[in-house]
């Protein structure tokens, strides 16, 4: 028994990774799973959702700090875009190459410099969010396996980091918008 675990740790190191696969995919072991990342990725469960997170805002307070909190809702909506987009590129482009950090990853300024920029980045955000999904949802995509150009990331592990990070800061936002006066329960 030990001879056969120990071939099968040896198989498993020498299979190549992959992150979709027409031979393993979706089974109905993975679909629960499936079901409660995509519940998550669309803001479900303890969290707010993104377009509660931003609907609303006026256009004034797109840059506006409050209580010695160090960022504005700009720059954390441009955070959680950059990000968000550096995941998903990861999961899915050998070739993509990450923004430095930190600095890549935040704005340069506080306001979005005009109204476009913030409806540009606020549909970035969501067609990114839209596209880890299909990901997610897609049954050939292999959610354990390992992406061949990382460290041992699964686009599991990618797609929770994704709902964990957005998570977080649009848990600032509303903060933010709560010391600011624009937040209504």
């Amino acid at each position: 028994m030990a001879t056969r675990k120990s071939t099968k740790k040896k198989a498993a190191k020498s299979r190549p990774a992959r992150t979709v696969s027409a031979k393993r995919g979706a089974t109905a072991d993975d679909s629960a799973v499936r079901e409660h990342v995509l519940y998550l990725l669309k803001g479900g469960g303890a969290h707010v959702g993104f377009e509660k997170a931003i609907g609303g805002l006026p256009e004034e307070l797109r840059g506006a700090k409050a209580g010695g909190i160090p960022f504005s809702p700009w720059r954390l909506l441009e955070h959680m875009r950059i990000a968000q987009w550096d995941i998903l590129e990861f999961s899915r482009d050998a070739s993509h190459v990450s923004p430095s950090w930190p600095d890549g990853y935040w704005p340069g300024t506080d306001a979005p410099p005009n109204a476009a920029a913030w409806d540009n980045s606020v549909a970035r955000f969501r067609a990114d969010l839209q596209a880890m999904v299909r990901l997610v949802s897609n049954p050939r995509t292999d959610l354990y396996a390992k992406i061949q150009h990382g460290n041992g990331q699964t686009v599991l592990r990618e797609a929770l980091l994704i709902a964990d990070h957005n998570a977080y800061h649009l848990g600032q936002l509303v903060m933010l918008r709560r010391l600011l006066g624009s937040w209504q329960d």
